[in-house]
């Protein structure tokens, strides 16, 4: 058959006459009596096929009477012109139809969960959405989902995307090499997912988060240009656009710099986006890590639409607004956005009642100053307390003109001042249609910091691979690895990281310099990264390179709500397989054939720690100190609840417990000693109190 089978969605009129082949499956059927018209499917698209006493033998026409939606068939027959008004212009093979000869029923289908079909037999009908459909339902079926003509294009775009990267990669001079998807555990970002080896007893691979150390050791091996479509693995929370598994565009090269990063993945980008008819303007523009945060508080900043923060701090300085001045003696900062012309959309109930008093407090602060801008006044519920001098410099340093709307946060923190305004910015983007559609604003985000403050001490912004902007620091000096700035990269379209990466460090020294300013002792070095780091020894090349979410570019080409949508089989929100149930359980064999059970051992497991004494260790998880004398009687008043459990548990009910219980054991928290955390010993946990005493946060009281 298939050397005479045509695609459905090949025929046109230039086939009038032609004897046909088609196989696929019913999209959809209407029956006019004698005659029954189908709508056949397969890979390609639609074509209507006519059962007619007139035109098809009888026995066909009878065999097409058991025919319902998602049956897989054959048939043979002859293509005609439809009858003037019966084209179906939603149809690309609307003009024409196949007459029927012949059909063979390869397999007929159940009642469907949902429907399939996204095409009316008849011009001007509407269709059933897919929107009342539960996302886990369609995963359950996902073989029933993914026949969709929409789901198929996604995926035939997909491949077109993917075969777009190797045509240009190789054109480059890349090679393609597949690393270990079995490897080591480096928990160094998210959690990884940990598989047990049957030969080596109590021994666990990892399954990827990226090859970055393969790709870098490929660099040393002299390959000096290499990709890889990898399969990565994350164990963490999950959003629409991340899955535990998902696909990476992976690529390094030696001998490079930034430059060359930038204009590489610029030309593939447009070439990748060309392929959903989709120009990108060139050249992408750059922004600073700083900048980006200080201007939109965010490192993925979406600049298809203005309001940029403007600094404010200055203005107030010697201010009589009583919330402004408490701010400013904390060392905060005061940044606000224009909203141009947005006065009568932007009423003061909303800007008071809405934003002030609800929205704002959702994204972390404790408030929010608005002015509307009338003529050339400001109104305002707190204008009264500006200067004539503060009230003008706030109309110049805005911008504002009658009918635009001014929005200002104050903080002590920096962090907030600058977070909250950005969700604002993009709420206010949402909410007031700024964002023209079709538009696509890449940008690439640079000078990361190297490194970022942690409860103790510090950690990689991005991997510990990372090359540093200068080499000349002291691992040891704490605010000098905090200013450090990376040689790191991110591609950000419209407010989403695509992907990211870096120069990466080729000096054993400069390597260890960076493992000790983590902190890490040398047996920590030599077990997570001695078999890479060896590879020093023998003429590493400088060299960088990048990652790109491939389930995030595609889905942005094709403008899809969810990576899942142009995932074959993704995982829901919860991680979890609606369609294979997994993850499931597993035997007890199993488990103990990868040494993970001892079975027949009745010991208690190794490594639990011999229970100290109890009122003791009660006194310190409650956080409440106990004297001798209240010692004494807290240890009766366990004393009796041990005793009163003991005798619950020993009541009987007709022969039978009343209740089956374990045997009874103390499951109390480790003693650890008490100390104070890092953060309290440099002031950091101080930044957002609101009063302090001493080295406590001033709080109203409880108790009286």
């Amino acid at each position: 058959m298939q050397d005479h089978r045509i695609y459905c969605g090949q025929l046109g009129l230039a086939d009038r006459g032609q004897e046909v082949c088609l196989a696929g499956w019913v999209d959809a059927l209407r029956d006019h009596g004698e005659v029954l018209f189908i709508h056949l499917r397969d890979r390609s698209g639609i074509v209507q096929v006519v059962f007619s006493p007139d035109s098809s033998p009888l026995e066909v026409c009878q065999n097409a009477r058991q025919l319902r939606n998602e049956f897989c068939i054959t048939i043979s027959g002859h293509v005609i012109k439809r009858a003037e008004g019966t084209e179906n212009p939603h149809l690309e093979t609307g003009e024409i139809e196949v007459v029927a000869d012949t059909l063979a029923i390869y397999s007929d289908a159940d009642t469907l969960p949902f429907p399939i079909s996204e095409k009316a037999m008849i011009a001007g009908t509407s269709m059933k959405k897919l929107e009342s459909v539960s996302e886990d339902l369609r995963l359950q079926y996902r073989y029933l989902d993914l026949r969709r003509p929409s789901m198929q294009r996604n995926f035939i775009k997909r491949h077109q995307i993917f075969k777009c990267i190797r045509d240009f990669l190789d054109e480059q001079g890349f090679i393609e090499i597949e690393t270990p998807i079995l490897t080591k555990s480096t928990p160094e970002g998210a959690r990884d997912y940990l598989v047990p080896s049957r030969l080596h007893e109590r021994r666990f691979y990892a399954l990827p988060q990226s090859p970055q150390l393969f790709k870098q050791l490929l660099m040393v091996s002299g390959f000096e240009r290499y990709f890889q479509l990898a399969r990565c693995f994350r164990d963490e929370d999950l959003r629409p656009n991340r899955q535990p598994e998902f696909t990476q565009l992976d690529i390094e090269a030696s001998f490079i710099d930034e430059e060359f990063i930038y204009e590489l993945l610029e030309e593939l980008t447009v070439r990748m986006f060309r392929v959903g008819h989709i120009e990108l303007p060139r050249p992408f523009p750059r922004m600073t890590h700083t900048e980006a945060i200080d201007t939109t508080g965010s490192d993925r900043p979406d600049l298809r639409f203005g309001l940029r923060f403007i600094e404010a701090t200055d203005i107030f300085g010697q201010t009589s607004y009583g919330i402004f001045k408490q701010v400013l003696e904390r060392g905060g900062r005061i940044k606000g956005i224009t909203i141009k012309g947005q006065s009568d959309r932007l009423s003061k109930n909303v800007l008071q009642n809405e934003y002030a008093k609800e929205i704002v407090p959702s994204f972390g602060a404790k408030g929010m100053t608005w002015m509307r801008v009338a003529g050339e006044e400001l109104e305002s519920n707190i204008v009264q307390f500006f200067s004539e001098t503060e009230k003008q410099a706030i109309i110049e340093r805005f911008g504002a003109q009658s009918g635009d709307v001014i929005i200002m946060i104050a903080d002590p923190s920096y962090e907030v001042v600058t977070s909250v305004l950005g969700l604002l910015r993009i709420h206010l983007a949402h909410r007031l249609e700024l964002i023209a559609p079709g538009l696509y604003c890449p940008v690439w985000i640079t000078d990361f910091p190297l490194f970022e403050a942690a409860d103790e001490g510090i950690t990689s912004s991005h991997h510990p691979f990372t090359a540093p902007d200068h080499i000349n620091f002291d691992p040891a000096d704490r605010d000098q690895l905090l200013s450090l700035r990376s040689r790191a990269y991110d591609l950000v379209v419209n407010g989403e990281e695509l992907g990211g990466g870096s120069i990466r460090i080729n000096s054993k020294q400069v390597q260890n310099k960076i493992f000790q300013a983590l902190n890490l002792t040398e047996t920590d070095i030599k077990d997570k990264f001695g078999f890479f780091l060896h590879a020093f020894d023998y003429g590493i090349p400088p060299h960088g390179g990048l990652a790109l979410g491939m389930d995030r570019v595609v889905a942005m080409i094709l403008g899809t709500d969810s990576i899942r949508e142009v995932i074959a089989f993704p995982k829901n929100r919860s991680a979890f397989c609606p369609l294979t149930q997994a993850p499931s359980g597993v035997s007890r064999d199993q488990l103990a054939e990868i040494g993970l059970l001892d079975p027949g051992n009745d010991k208690r497991i190794s490594g639990i720690q011999k229970e100290g004494d109890l009122i003791d260790t009660l006194s310190w998880v409650s956080r409440i100190a106990l004297g001798d004398d209240e010692k004494k009687i807290v240890a009766q008043a366990v004393k009796t609840a041990q005793k009163m459990a003991k005798n619950v548990s020993a009541i009987q009910m007709d022969d039978d417990p009343l209740f089956s219980v374990m045997q009874v054991s103390n499951r109390m928290r480790r003693v650890s000693e008490a100390k104070r955390h890092p953060v309290a010993q440099r002031g950091e946990i101080f930044k957002n109190a609101p009063a302090v005493k001493g080295d406590f946060f001033k709080v109203a009281s409880i108790l009286e």
